[in-house]
């Protein structure tokens, strides 16, 4: 645990309420390390030694009003962060921090709707990572569903979409298996949408 708590304050998780610049660069410099770290602290039971409220702000606040989220100030949008963020959001019970619409709206318009995948952004060209986090943020796939004329066969959502299963935020897998597996945690995914 110490180690974890250790690794945890260098990604400035623990410290965040400090209000000091250069803890603020520091949370920035860790993007991807702060949905590692609250994924640990959520598979410890330990999320208790975070700021949560602090956190979840910061987080929420990589929004763009485009709808697309960011892993740092003063960066484009990039539709992987839609796990990233929404993943840990989802683990810190604040997934209503964000505008789910929004955010669904710019991943779907990061498509290639004839070839298929979908970009970093919308107009960039399509690449396996994106697509499958794109896919993660709001679906890693849809059950009997066609996106951009692909047919996938299961369907996992953070974002509630129609049609599709819960993806476990701290696993990134099928929230049914987690389960069965006995290794949920606490976190919330947004109300299932109708279609």
């Amino acid at each position: 645990m110490g180690l974890v708590v250790v690794w945890a304050q260098r990604a400035t998780l623990l410290k965040v309420r400090n209000k000091c610049p250069s803890v603020a660069i520091q949370v920035t410099q860790f993007r991807h390390l702060v949905y590692v770290c609250v994924g640990t602290l959520t598979i410890l039971d330990r999320l208790d030694v975070v700021d949560m409220d602090m956190l979840s702000w910061w987080l929420s606040e990589r929004q763009l009003p485009n709808g697309g989220l960011n892993g740092r100030p003063q960066k484009l949008e990039d539709v992987c962060y839609s796990f990233w963020v929404l993943s840990s959001l989802s683990m810190l019970n604040k997934m209503d921090y964000i505008d789910a619409n929004k955010l669904t709206s710019f991943i779907l318009s990061a498509q290639d709707d004839e070839g298929g995948g979908i970009a970093d952004r919308p107009g960039n060209m399509v690449d396996v990572f994106h697509t499958h986090f794109g896919l993660a943020g709001l679906a890693i796939s849809f059950r009997n569903f066609i996106l951009t004329g692909l047919l996938f066969t299961i369907g996992l959502s953070l974002l509630g979409y129609p049609g599709l299963e819960d993806l476990d935020p701290v696993y990134c897998m099928p929230a049914s298996i987690i389960e069965k597996m006995g290794l949920r945690k606490g976190w919330k995914a947004l109300p299932r949408r109708q279609e």
